[in-house]
């Protein structure tokens, strides 16, 4: 009785990061512009609104909720976090700047001590 209280708490709390992802996901996809997509050279905003909507829909509803749809769904968003919004922020400027020149690396300017 008590595996069984465990195997439903940890499916919800699996289910539940898969359902986060996937919304936070859906949601940073959707506030970036389209052109932004194809100044990346990645799929177009569509294309990513689709898949991570569908990643949303299989951890939402309970009866198509099988384990490999959920795992497809949290691959898509991962690879939306690590691939396509890193190339959406370079192309949209959205990148983190914290001051400096254009010619300043992470440990101080490349101009050579000058």
């Amino acid at each position: 009785m008590l595996a069984e209280r465990f195997d439903f708490g940890l499916g919800m709390i699996v289910t539940l990061i898969f359902l986060v992802t996937s919304v936070v996901a859906f949601v940073m996809a959707a506030m970036a512009r389209e052109d932004a997509y194809r100044a990346a050279d990645k799929k177009t905003k569509p294309f990513w609104l689709i898949i991570l909507g569908v990643a949303v829909a299989v951890n939402l509803i309970p009866f198509i909720s099988m384990l490999f749809l959920q795992i497809a769904g949290l691959i898509a968003s991962i690879v939306f976090f690590v691939d396509v919004r890193p190339a959406l922020q370079q192309v949209s400027g959205g990148g983190r700047r914290r001051g400096g020149s254009s010619s300043d690396g992470p440990y101080g300017p490349y101009n050579g001590g000058r």
